[in-house]
């Protein structure tokens, strides 16, 4: 019997390890496998960290980052990649010159700052390489308002301020922008997402606030979730309101969990599917 071969859509994650499985590259591959792709990492730092918060960061050497990516992308091949929590400048030049080694053309980056509890997961040198090398390679770039505030270097906190925000970061290099509005007044039931096309064309996307303090990893389950769909073929507006879906879903099926003490997961497992 002949059997017919299959190339399941190849995601690769290139960020650091939750030890707590609720953000990070656990979260990465978990939304990977539930939108019906092939998931890789390649992984930056090792952290300890449950719902409480981060109590210790290990950054992996640069040159073992790039040999992770060398290893999967050569023999395996990417069709969309996402970066998380790179950690040391070093570790964002090493990335930016293997995307480029390997011709990854679809890449979305969250530049990963600070983590749910607040604890900083990248300095000013971090911050400004991935401006600098990353920002011009992706085809999208996420920032939450936090982000955007501090990569502007002014306050970010309403809605009427959102769609300048994005162009600003735009003229950072950044082609496209989904600016994220979960930090907006918690008090409106709405939640607003703005995306800027590289067109230049804005997109709101409204989702309705959930109550429940299980939030951890959002940003992370947004990204991987966009670049999956990006890998199954989807243009990058499709990919974005697809991903978007998926995380309101999965917030809503998690609102309920009790894990933890602090802030919780969603559930990336609601419903394994393939979306879109």
């Amino acid at each position: 019997m002949t059997l017919t071969t299959h190339r399941p859509p190849r995601t690769l994650t290139i960020a650091g390890s939750d030890s707590g499985g609720g953000a990070g590259i656990q979260a990465d591959l978990k939304t990977f496998a539930a939108l019906g792709c092939f998931g890789m990492s390649a992984i930056t730092a090792i952290t300890a960290q449950n719902t409480l918060g981060v109590t210790g960061v290990h950054a992996i050497p640069a040159d073992m980052v790039a040999a992770q990516i060398d290893a999967v992308a050569s023999d395996i091949g990417v069709d969309a990649a996402k970066t998380g929590m790179l950690g040391t400048a070093a570790i964002v030049e090493a990335v930016a010159a293997a995307v480029d080694r390997h011709g990854i053309r679809q890449l979305v980056v969250d530049p990963v700052m600070i983590s749910t509890s607040g604890a900083t997961l990248a300095d000013d040198a971090t911050t400004q390489a991935m401006v600098r090398l990353l920002f011009p390679r992706a085809v999208l770039v996420t920032p939450n308002l936090p982000e955007a505030s501090y990569l502007l270097g002014r306050e970010i906190t309403r809605r009427e301020e959102m769609e300048q925000a994005a162009r600003d970061l735009a003229a950072l290099g950044c082609p496209a922008v989904l600016l994220k509005g979960g930090h907006l007044d918690p008090a409106d039931a709405g939640l607003d997402d703005l995306l800027l096309s590289a067109d230049g064309t804005v997109r709101v996307f409204r989702h309705q606030r959930v109550d429940t303090r299980n939030l951890h990893g959002t940003g992370c389950t947004l990204a991987a979730a966009i670049a999956a769909q990006l890998a199954r073929g989807d243009k990058v507006e499709d990919a974005v309101e697809v991903a978007l879906d998926f995380v309101a879903d999965a917030i809503v099926a998690g609102a309920d969990f009790a894990l933890g003490t602090g802030n919780g997961p969603l559930n990336h497992g609601f419903a394994p599917r393939v979306l879109g």
